[in-house]
């Protein structure tokens, strides 16, 4: 186990905790997960205003808790990365406007030109 920042730990790529969390990050901003979280806290209101059993009433409590960690954890992976991102862009860009004072081109210009995707647009 590392406590590395998330977008330190491997230089190549992405590794299977990442993919899977951007996946995992993509369902849950989807309408599909959005309904579901509407059925489940529909689920709880019923379970509790039928007065069902308490063991109802505990699964259906528990599984929200449980969502609600795993989208807790989802959130806090996807803000790292973004901040990450945020963070190479921000750099790249100091490097190129530093670099520009002594020479027009150079290697921190293809460096923005990298972390801010300029060939992706085209």
């Amino acid at each position: 186990m590392t406590l590395q920042h998330p977008a330190e730990r491997g230089s190549e790529g992405r590794g299977p905790f990442e993919r899977f969390a951007e996946r995992a990050s993509n369902l849950t901003s989807s309408p599909l997960f959005f309904s579901f979280c509407l059925l489940l806290v529909g689920a709880f209101i019923g379970v509790h205003a039928a007065g069902l059993p308490a063991s109802w009433q505990l699964l259906v409590g528990d599984t929200m808790v449980s969502v609600t960690l795993l989208l807790l954890a989802l959130l806090k992976n996807a803000e790292r990365r973004a901040e990450r991102a945020i963070q190479l862009k921000l750099d790249a860009i100091a490097r190129a406007l530093l670099e520009e004072r002594n020479s027009p081109t150079g290697e921190a210009f293809e460096s923005l030109r990298k972390a801010i995707g300029m060939e992706e647009d085209s």
